[in-house]
């Protein structure tokens, strides 16, 4: 009897820690996820490794947190709570700058160390902290009624740069003294602050770039009169709000931007020549070591060329140091390194098809290129001056992993040093003896060690087992592990997949293919996939199949996988995903008349596109916050794509979604967030009406008061309900 009750017991437990996942447990608190840690840094001194964490009860709340390497304590630094009332209410142009910044959560969202790793600044509630490390707390730098962004620490942690009111201030931290750099900012000039197109874009989220030394800061003055306004409605669940925004659309005036260098100490402003065309893109902005030269990257309005330009402050003089140039476009990327023991400069380029690194001399002249083969540099990470070696992540070994990688300034074999199977986000200490890797895969959240340039792990910071206390363990039972592989296009082009399979493989099954299509993204990759994955496990526990591949146009494949896209938006995409779904109709357990299609931005327009063009294909699709005309985007990522409107108008109605809209033949599901200033709700709008024009009919789902992102907890339980609900409504899932 009593083994009995023992046995009975013990059946109870493990059906108490067997759960089956829901919607609404992808959203709640604490994350499914663990406690991974998230914007880690190694310290300059190499001491300890701060990163931001949220709260058990929260995990949007973030906090600063510690890991003192030496003794192997880790400890918060600074309660976000304890320190302001939540973030108060953000500034329209914070607001603006964390959404393209992909900034979510509260609290504690950013940080920066100083330099000489004696002091951290962090950025809250719409003012500034200052930590000095062995001091209690941390100092209060700003406290005004305005809302100050993009708050920096100079090189050598004596000043602080921001922005107020559309002009530049610098502050110095001991004495306090303010200095106003500009003060003629407002309206439609600003200084030191990154335009739209240069946020949202070009990844540069700053205007101004403080010298080496501390005595010189270059910045931009942004004159936003050439470019359009546009009326647009922001509505809310309460109220409308009328916008009138700068938005350049594709083939309109963008702004004028100039570019000046100024003393510190004595206020002497150079104003740096950037040419007669002034219908230019300036992309980034970089300081030479000795801090006379500082370098930036000018774009040519068609982005088919890019030079490197430098100015010697003594000289007043410039020069073009280097350029690229392309038939289709040239990418940028962050991964200019100036070496400041050899007057040397490392450069990535694609000018032999795939994205590799090249030595310079200060001169621009070539020295060697240092990788090179079928395969992509991802991002220099570190470089070792003292040893003579570049540290950079790639993908060498498969386009589906990101790896650490070493190869010598002087030339020679690349040598892997992440081993581990997955993907690795690598962050280095300055000097390149220590980093951090944040490691995950595809059935496991992100991992985060400790480790000597050489791969020899030293500690875990969070090893994140998935054991009894993990979150993410009452669901292991009925995990799904995904299958990756690939086939070949009806040209021969390899594509690769991502395939979760129901358990009873015995019947046939209906499909949700999920898909991004766009250029500078990659879907099918070993990493984990956050609360979208998690989405995914729910819907193979409804009994879907769950397949995508990353079509031509995609990222990390070189540039040849990425060109047939030139000014034929949404035409080899389709073809692609076609191919996915013909070989997705030669596995038995598929049932070919039930696959559905889903994606959001650049897949919202995807879904169209294949709903559109492909009905035969796809029965049912659910488009988010999709672009539908191209013209109604901006400058500078259209025209990259798709040229100028005013000489490619064919292309651009061949790449919208209008021309094909009266093919629509399976249900189709469109939602879009109702404040969105990137993707804008005028896309989904002029859609509606032309379908309702032809009487075809349609489900909308909107959301009043949202961004392109459709951020928030509940909202994200009602979307994923919703596209959920509108699929088993439509493709009728039989749960095993």
């Amino acid at each position: 009897m009593k083994k009995t009750l023992l046995l009975g017991a013990l059946m109870l437990s493990s059906l108490a820690h067997a759960k089956d996942l829901t919607i609404e447990r992808i959203y709640d608190s604490p994350s499914l996820e663990g406690s991974a840690p998230r914007s880690l840094k190694v310290s300059p001194d190499g001491q300890r490794v701060t990163f931001l964490r949220g709260k058990e009860t929260d995990y949007d709340q973030l906090d600063l947190w510690e890991y003192h390497i030496n003794s192997g304590e880790t400890r918060m630094l600074f309660d976000s709570a304890t320190l302001a009332q939540g973030d108060g209410e953000l500034s329209d142009e914070e607001k603006a700058r964390r959404e393209r910044m992909r900034l979510s959560g509260s609290g504690i969202v950013s940080y920066q160390w100083s330099a000489d790793g004696k002091a951290l600044l962090f950025p809250l509630g719409g003012d500034v902290f200052y930590h000095q490390l062995g001091k209690e707390g941390a100092k209060q730098l700003l406290d005004t009624d305005a809302f100050e962004t993009d708050i920096t620490l100079s090189p050598k942690g004596n000043y602080i740069a921001y922005i107020r009111d559309q002009n530049l201030y610098v502050k110095h931290i001991a004495t306090g003294k303010e200095t106003a750099i500009t003060q003629g900012g407002g309206g439609n000039i600003k200084y030191g602050m990154a335009e739209f197109v240069a946020q949202e874009e070009m990844s540069r989220m700053t205007g101004y770039w403080w010298s080496p030394d501390e005595s010189y800061i270059a910045f931009t003055r942004v004159d936003e009169s050439p470019v359009e306004v546009i009326t647009r409605s922001e509505i809310y669940a309460d109220n409308i709000k009328t916008i009138e925004q700068k938005y350049p659309s594709a083939g309109t005036p963008n702004v004028e931007i100039t570019l000046a260098v100024q003393n510190i100490g004595s206020g002497e402003r150079q104003w740096i020549d950037l040419g007669k065309n002034k219908d230019i893109y300036l992309a980034r902005g970089n300081w030479m070591p000795d801090s006379n030269v500082f370098t930036y990257q000018w774009q040519s309005r068609d982005q088919q060329q890019l030079e490197l330009r430098a100015y010697d402050l003594s000289s007043k003089k410039q020069k073009v140091l280097l350029k690229e140039s392309s038939d289709t476009w040239v990418n940028l990327n962050d991964d200019l390194r100036f070496l400041s023991d050899s007057n040397q400069f490392i450069w990535a380029s694609e000018r032999d098809g795939f994205k590799h690194l090249y030595l310079y001399n200060n001169d621009g002249s070539q020295v060697r290129q240092l990788t090179k083969g079928d395969w992509v540099v991802d991002d220099v990470v570190a470089v070792d001056k003292k040893a003579g070696e570049v540290y950079f992540t790639g993908r060498k070994d498969t386009p589906l992993e990101r790896h650490l990688y070493r190869v010598p300034l002087a030339g020679g074999d690349i040598t892997r040093i992440s081993q581990e199977d997955g993907f690795h986000n690598i962050t280095f200490s300055s000097d390149a003896s220590i980093y951090v890797d944040s490691m995950s895969t595809i059935n496991h959240p992100a991992q985060v060690s400790l480790h000597k340039a050489d791969g020899e792990q030293l500690t875990w910071l969070e090893e994140n087992a998935i054991d009894e206390n993990h979150p993410l363990a009452p669901y292991m039972d009925s995990w799904t592990k995904p299958e990756f592989g690939s086939f070949k296009a009806d040209d021969g082009a390899e594509l690769f997949y991502r395939l979760y399979k129901p358990e009873n493989l015995e019947k046939k099954h209906p499909v949700i293919v999920y898909l991004y299509g766009g250029p500078h993204a990659q879907v099918v990759t070993n990493s984990w996939a956050g609360n979208r994955g998690l989405l995914m496990q729910y819907w193979v526990d409804q009994g879907y199949v769950v397949f995508s591949i990353d079509n031509r146009g995609s990222n990390y494949r070189g540039k040849a996988f990425e060109d047939p896209i030139f000014k034929k938006m949404g035409s080899i995409e389709v073809q692609d995903q076609v191919a996915g779904v013909k070989f997705l109709r030669t596995l038995p357990y598929v049932d070919a008349d039930r696959i559905g299609v889903h994606g959001h931005s650049y897949g919202g327009y995807m879904t169209l596109m294949t709903m559109f063009q492909a009905g035969e294909y796809f029965a049912a699709g659910v488009s988010g916050a999709p672009v539908t005309d191209w013209r109604l985007y901006d400058t500078h990522y259209t025209e990259r794509y798709m040229g100028n409107p005013k000489t490619d108008d064919d292309a651009y109605t061949a790449s919208s979604v209008f021309p094909y809209a009266k093919d629509l033949k399976g249900d189709l599901l469109i939602y879009h967030g109702m404040a969105d200033d990137n993707v804008l709700f005028t896309h989904s709008t002029k859609l509606y009406k032309h379908l309702q024009d032809m009487a075809i009919p349609f489900e909308t789902m909107d959301y009043p008061g949202k961004k392109h992102s459709i951020r928030g907890k509940q909202t994200g339980i009602h979307l994923y309900k919703t596209i959920t609900n509108f699929f088993n409504r439509n493709l009728h899932p039989e749960k095993d």
